[in-house]
């Protein structure tokens, strides 16, 4: 009764042994190098603009030191917060020279309203940042404020998260530290009645102060 369905699958399996036995060579070779959408035809900032705005994040380009102060002293108008926590010493001497007003330790973090880490870089392809703990802000910095801004450089966007990780390798020199994380956006869950809600496991606001150092 199964004998028309037994012969045509040996026939098939008999077929890919033979596909099998035969060696070809790569057609692709550079496949992973070669770029796979149009928007790799773009400037990188661009791109990431439109993937971290398109994540509910909030993009501000800084062609300076100036104008990040400016931008920070405008972001904490409008939000009405005071008590920003900032961890990491090249961050704080840069807002100490402009007399910024911040918190410098990991006292009063109960009533932590904002937080500015740095980064390991920037996914251009789906507007991700990649944090990790190797820096003083560690890992309470990214999640446990409500509002977190992300100081970043231009020099360090890149277009998929493999060339992030290339470059956090580079940078510890192959001793990664215990975490490394990938923000998308703001916290978000829809556990609850399928509504989304931001902010359930992190941040409800996240921005990125990108700082112009290319030219």
């Amino acid at each position: 009764m199964n004998t028309r369905n037994t012969t045509a699958k040996e026939r098939m399996l008999k077929k890919i042994r033979q596909a099998l036995l035969v060696k070809r060579e790569q057609p692709h070779l550079d496949f992973e190098d070669s770029p796979l959408y149009k928007d790799e035809e773009e400037p990188l900032d661009v791109t990431f603009a439109r993937e971290f705005t398109e994540v509910k994040g909030n993009f501000v380009y800084c062609d300076g030191e100036i104008s990040v102060i400016e931008n920070l002293i405008l972001l904490a108008e409008e939000l009405k917060i005071t008590k920003i926590h900032v961890w990491e010493s090249s961050l704080q001497q840069f807002l100490d020279e402009y007399a910024f007003p911040i918190y410098k330790t990991p006292y009063h973090m109960e009533a932590m309203e904002a937080s500015i880490t740095t980064c390991e870089a920037l996914v251009a392809r789906n507007g991700s940042i990649i944090v990790s703990n190797g820096n003083a802000s560690g890992r309470p910095l990214s999640i446990y404020p409500p509002v977190h801004i992300v100081m970043a450089k231009a020099s360090q966007l890149v277009m998929d998260v493999k060339h992030g990780l290339q470059k956090v390798n580079e940078k510890y020199k192959g001793q990664l530290p215990s975490m490394l994380s990938v923000i998308t956006g703001p916290s978000r869950t829809a556990d609850i009645e399928k509504t989304l809600v931001l902010g359930a496991h992190g941040p409800k606001s996240l921005y990125v102060f990108l700082v112009e150092d290319r030219f």
